[in-house]
């Protein structure tokens, strides 16, 4: 195989002469097949595309006229042949190839214009079988478009239709297409084939998927959906990949930032597990929440919310599951809130909020499936995926260990308290009464030190720890955790259980006369 560095590929201009157009999506395709006739070029086409082509008056060769050979096994096999794809990886300015391509009477093609069969969007129909998925993966368009993209240096490759506007342009203005634009277009080329190819493999992955195994490949293609102005800190390079735009709307405000985007997804995982429930709201700080409560009204349950901590929602973020009226609107707006998210405003709502230019309204149309989505985390040397953490537990799972069994208001507290303790980093302790976090204690190295900070926290904001449930994301090792729970006030605890010294754990509630239920899971979050 005859190679040619990079450096030293013809940069020339490309004078387009004959022209290949074969696409699925057909938005602007007429319009561009007009400005290529105008523009003198020779049309080869297939299919549907052809017809359409021809339809608006525009003459267009069939591939099987320049191949000589008919398209069959239904219309799966139409350009697959030498005399194409000789035509699109030729290299015009290499003489060995221009004498073979004169010798096989292989004509240069200089532009490709193709796009895929949409799999994404057949695969997204829940009704979508294997078969149907299986006769949507495009075979001849990749081929054609790595070839087209492989050869740039003689050759134009388009892929979609937002590229038509400024192919034209340049065509009309200098009726030739700059290496630069070629070399653009063919790394858009070669992502497209490549977020392609890793849909349909992550689809049989999930096809067939093992119960015990995640897949072999991590195939990881997220278009950049837009710029951030940096990342963590200002030195830091970032942007933000994927369809965020099918979660939320953010409306009204600055764009999101970095750590915007790591608050935002941290506000919607909780609320993803309240969903259901009470009117809930919950205040976030630093993707670790600061407040949470419920309450038969959303005013009362920001009230409960707030009251938890009222240092700390100063710039905060407020999520909350219903929609938000007037009244809660007017309590949040009395402090500094930099990001206020729910599923829907009252008009008067945002009459209130849309005041503030710099506050960010976001609404919620979808919240993350916390049951079978897989999460990532970037390491050295590589990546670690997990299933999301989206289990949840009811009291008919929990097994209290105590002699003192909980009530029926004490288990309601453990259920939210469970809740909230998951979205809590570890080390976790929560502290809480009647669907309000009284204490929250997160991120220490000692079990015994964030309870410490969850206790001091409620005394500084004056509310008291007397009956109240603490959870714990993961088992107490030794009994002073739950001797200094009770010491603060606390009646009953929830824990996985799990430890070599649960025995000496329990004998300590009982002598405290304490409530202890287990619920035989934990919620790490480093």
């Amino acid at each position: 195989m005859s190679l040619q560095p990079l450096d030293s590929l013809p940069k020339n201009p490309l004078k387009i002469k004959r022209a290949l157009l074969s696409v699925s999506d057909k938005t602007g395709i007429v319009e561009l097949a007009q400005q290529l006739h105008q523009s003198d070029v020779e049309i080869i086409s297939t299919g549907g595309t052809a017809q359409k082509i021809r339809e608006a008056g525009i003459p267009a060769t069939d591939v099987s006229d320049v191949t000589g050979f008919k398209e069959c096994l239904d219309g799966r096999v139409k350009t697959l042949h030498p005399i194409i794809h000789g035509g699109i990886l030729g290299r015009t300015s290499h003489q060995p190839d221009v004498d073979e391509m004169d010798k096989l009477d292989i004509k240069p093609i200089e532009l490709v214009v193709v796009n895929l069969y949409p799999f994404e969007e057949t695969i997204a129909d829940p009704d979508c079988t294997p078969a149907l998925a299986t006769e949507n993966i495009d075979i001849g368009g990749p081929t054609m478009i790595r070839a087209a993209a492989k050869n740039f240096a003689h050759v134009c490759v388009l892929t979609s239709p937002n590229q038509y506007q400024a192919f034209t342009q340049q065509l009309e203005e200098k009726n030739e297409i700059s290496f630069k634009n070629r070399q653009k277009w063919a790394k858009t080329a070669f992502n497209h084939t490549a977020h392609y190819d890793a849909a349909i493999a992550n689809y049989f992955n999930d096809l067939h998927k093992s119960d015990e195994e995640l897949p072999q490949q991590l195939n990881i293609s997220l278009p950049k959906s837009q710029p951030l102005r940096y990342g963590e800190n200002p030195h830091q390079k970032a942007a933000v990949y994927g369809n965020q735009k099918e979660f939320i709307d953010c409306f009204h405000g600055k764009q999101l930032s970095y750590n915007n985007f790591t608050d935002v997804d941290a506000a919607l995982n909780l609320i993803a597990d309240f969903q259901n429930d009470k009117p809930t709201c919950a205040i976030f700080k630093h993707t670790v929440p600061c407040g949470v409560a419920f309450s038969d009204k959303l005013d009362k349950a920001w009230d409960k919310a707030f009251a938890t901590d009222t240092m700390s929602p100063f710039g905060g973020i407020v999520v909350v599951n219903k929609e938000l009226d007037i009244d809660t609107a007017q309590k949040i707006d009395e402090i500094f809130t930099e990001i206020i998210i729910a599923p829907s405003y009252s008009k008067e709502a945002l009459e209130l909020l849309q005041q503030k230019k710099n506050r960010r309204l976001i609404r919620i149309k979808k919240l993350p499936n916390t049951v079978q989505d897989l999460q990532f985390r970037s390491i050295f040397g590589g990546a670690l995926s997990q299933e999301a953490d989206g289990k949840t537990i009811s009291s008919e799972e929990l097994k209290t260990v105590t002699e003192r069994e909980p009530t029926e208001q004490e288990i309601e507290d453990l259920l939210f308290s469970w809740k909230v303790v998951k979205h809590v980093k570890s080390n976790a302790i929560v502290y809480a009464r009647d669907g309000q976090t009284i204490g929250i204690g997160t991120g220490q190295t000692s079990r015994v030190e964030a309870s410490e900070i969850a206790i001091a926290k409620a005394k500084q904001e004056g509310l008291s720890l007397e009956d109240t449930v603490i959870a714990s994301d993961a088992f107490f090792p030794f009994a002073d955790g739950v001797e200094a729970a009770a010491q603060a006030g606390a009646a009953c605890v929830i824990q996985p259980g799990g430890s070599i010294r649960d025995e000496e754990v329990i004998e300590a509630a009982d002598k405290l006369g304490l409530a202890m239920v287990f619920t035989g899971n934990r919620h790490f979050r480093h």
